[in-house]
């Protein structure tokens, strides 16, 4: 029998894999000469190249399939074997590739957080088992609490939600509290923007993760927990609670998990959209019905979390990796990655970057084997600016540091972070104060307002970075914008304060020459910021195609065919468009007093 697998995760949908699947499953029945099986999987990763299908055991994988392929690649390849090649991926040398392993998006990868999504219907528990899911649960009952927690410090696994907190050392202190009930949580509610890891394992492999939870409550003695998910997560929520259910119904969980009297029941909570609700005492509040709020963490939430109760919270991703530490041992998922950043990081590649979607790589990976092996390098073969990782609290790295390993600890020594895994690339088009101003925008308004550095600082940090941008700068705001960093780094309430400052003070240290453009010479150097950015028409360099004039949304480019065009400043809106669609590199910026 053959089986066709349809990527089905929220990113193949938005491109109408449902109806691909759909007509794969009508044609499959009716009229397919060949015994075939269609299955709907989770998030294969290269999302922008859906909907994805692949044929086994050919080992052959499509790409943009559309609902008109299916005809073709039903005669074709699943009963004679033959490629369609149109549909088949070409690499960088132009060459078209046959299996996902020759693919250069996915061939440097090792996937042990993702190992099941792509292969396994999220909305069968038997495909779940027959990948070998639900044997650490077994094999977690059969040793003692000391003995888990021990395989998972051997393993060295790190939280994945940004903080790097040693998990083992996490459990082993909930499980020294003789305090019942205690309780496990799983933060799923993801709100980086550009990051969408979580989304991708709770939509296409949510028994892995109830499946972590599971060993983690038997490790500390917990016999409730909570998945909480963010709310526009709607596919996620759905395929979350079929798994809990049909979990249940096989006694994965419930009141005797597999018959051995062990309870544990999960139920899904659906985060209410504030961002802040990523940090786990926020969490928290926001579980109990209370406004989600951090706290003061002089008292930890492993011994007073959920309603003053022992509670260990861990991320979606770590949760993930349990099940393969306790079935193959701790010993072997530290064989991966780095000294003190043991396994693999899976990674949301987005930005100016040729192939973007999720990717999975041993900790210590450098950022050039990210961006430019897997990623294939910058869009147009443009220059390489900067890369922000660690979501809008993160940090960015110029092109100087693109052979830094990617660990927690390395990263944090030059003022980014790991974070949950967000990591966008930004090409020479890009401005950094803009970047930092768009981020501390965002969390301006996530911010819960409890603390009077994180409230008031990012509102201060925000005013002067949209002077700067507006050409309203003064040279001593550099230095204003930095102690304000600094005093919100040491007495910020919660991490989303202590962090926020990443974005302005990396800009700053590394790209303090486009700051003082912006003050100095009223130019904004990648013609970014509108008030600081006129456009003008280079003559030698115009070819006279008109492509500048078809983008233009107000007129102001405008020319004969095969001869030079002009651009009327006073019509410009300095919104770029001519630029982006020359193809000739015939547009160019020019500075703008914006007094």
């Amino acid at each position: 029998m053959k089986t066709i697998r349809v990527c089905c995760g929220t990113g193949c949908l938005a491109n109408g894999s449902a109806a691909v699947a759909e007509e794969f499953e009508r044609l499959a029945g009716e009229s397919a000469k060949v015994e075939c099986f269609v299955k709907r999987t989770g998030c294969n990763g290269f999302c922008e190249n859906g909907p994805l299908v692949t044929i086994l055991p050919d080992d052959v994988s499509y790409y943009h399939v559309k609902v008109k392929d299916i005809p073709e690649i039903l005669e074709k390849t699943v009963e004679h074997g033959e490629l369609v090649e149109r549909l088949l991926y070409k690499n960088d040398k132009g060459e078209r590739v046959r299996s996902q392993q020759d693919n250069p998006f996915y061939a440097p990868q090792l996937k042990i957080a993702l190992r099941n999504i792509g292969k396994i219907s999220p909305a069968d528990v038997d495909d779940y088992i027959a990948s070998g899911g639900y044997q650490a649960l077994k094999k977690a009952l059969t040793m003692t609490p000391e003995q888990i927690i021990t395989e998972v410090e051997t393993s060295g696994l790190r939280g994945r939600g940004g903080a790097g907190f040693p998990t083992g050392t996490k459990w082993r202190t909930a499980a020294g509290y003789d305090v019942f009930p205690k309780y496990v949580a799983c933060n799923g509610d993801e709100g980086d923007p550009g990051a969408f890891m979580d989304r991708s394992i709770l939509e296409g492999d949510p028994h892995s993760v109830l499946e972590g939870m599971a060993i983690c409550a038997l490790a500390i003695g917990a016999e409730e927990g909570f998945l909480y998910i963010r709310d526009e997560y709607a596919l996620a929520v759905k395929n979350v609670r079929a798994a809990i259910k049909a979990a249940e119904e096989r006694g994965f969980l419930g009141d005797s998990i597999m018959g051995s009297g062990k309870k544990l029941h999960l139920s899904v909570v659906r985060g209410g959209g504030a961002f802040v609700c990523g940090e786990s005492t926020a969490l928290m509040q926001s579980i109990e019905g209370k406004v989600g709020e951090p706290r003061a963490k002089y008292i930890r939430s492993v011994q007073r979390g959920l309603w003053d109760h022992p509670t260990v919270l861990n991320n979606v991703e770590t949760l993930a990796n349990v099940p393969y530490i306790i079935d193959r041992g701790g010993a072997a998922y530290a064989s991966v990655g780095t000294e003190r950043s043991k396994g693999t990081k899976v990674f949301a590649l987005v930005g100016k970057v040729k192939r973007t979607g999720l990717v999975e790589v041993p900790m210590g990976a450098t950022l050039r084997h990210l961006i430019y092996d897997i990623g294939g390098g910058v869009q147009g073969d443009r220059p390489f600016k900067a890369v922000q990782t660690g979501g809008p609290s993160g940090g960015c790295i110029p092109e100087s540091m693109l052979d830094l390993p990617v660990d927690f600890d390395t990263l944090k020594e030059y003022g980014a972070m790991m974070g949950s895994g967000g990591m966008i690339v930004m090409d020479d088009r890009s401005c950094m104060v803009e970047v930092a101003r768009y981020y501390v925008n965002f969390l301006c308004g996530e911010s819960c307002g409890k603390c009077t550095p994180c409230r008031e600082g990012l509102k201060q940090m925000l005013a002067i970075l949209t002077d700067i941008c507006e050409g309203k700068g003064r040279m001593e705001d550099l230095e204003l914008l930095e102690l304000l960093g600094e005093a919100m780094q040491d007495s910020s309430l919660c991490a989303l304060g202590k962090s926020a400052p990443n974005p302005v003070l990396t800009t700053l240290k590394y790209f303090r020459s486009e700051y003082e453009a912006h003050i100095r010479e009223h130019r904004c150097p990648a013609g970014v910021c509108k008030a600081l950015t006129a456009f003008a028409v280079d003559a030698e360099q115009c070819k006279g195609c008109s492509a500048c004039v078809r983008a233009c949304p107000t007129g102001a480019a405008s020319g004969e065919l095969k001869k030079p065009h002009t651009i009327d400043e006073d019509k410009c809106i300095s919104c770029g468009s001519c630029r982006e669609a020359c193809k000739f590199g015939a547009i160019v910026t020019m500075g703008r007093d914006a007094t």
